[in-house]
């Protein structure tokens, strides 16, 4: 039998809190289980969120006002929140909340888990997003 939960906004953010005072702010994430290829990859395939994933696989858990800034990006706080969103949702990161800020981190175990070598094809030296291909002749 599970807890009550209480479900209020803190700010913009939905905030789930069971009655034993613990509060989970994974809302909008998909369970481990739940992952699938075709979403991640959908959104993996945007520059701006590939340079996100980057930055954060490099950095490790950063708070998100700095995301844009550690990934080169020079979009508006709009454009960075639905990036933002779009890979939370997708179950490529997590977001966790302390106090007013907001931390995020990849899923990286769990992505490794569910697509073994994807984030390491992606995150890895050889991998750029502006290389051009070469034909083969």
């Amino acid at each position: 039998m599970s807890s009550p939960v209480d479900r209020y906004y803190s700010g913009r953010m939905l905030v789930e809190e069971t009655h034993s005072g613990h509060a989970s702010s994974a809302v909008g994430e998909p369970a481990a289980d739940q992952l699938d290829l075709s979403t991640v990859l959908a959104a993996l395939a945007d520059p701006g969120r590939l340079a996100i994933v980057r930055a954060l696989a490099a950095q490790g858990e950063e708070c998100c006002n700095r995301v844009g800034e550690l990934a080169g990006l020079t979009v508006g706080k709009s454009t960075l929140s639905h990036h933002m969103k779009v890979l939370r949702e997708s179950g490529v990161t997590r977001t966790r909340a302390q106090g007013t800020h907001r931390y995020v981190s990849l899923r990286r175990g769990e992505l490794d888990e569910a697509f073994p070598l994807l984030l390491d094809a992606i995150v890895g030296p050889g991998a750029k997003v502006s290389a051009p291909r070469q034909s083969v002749r």
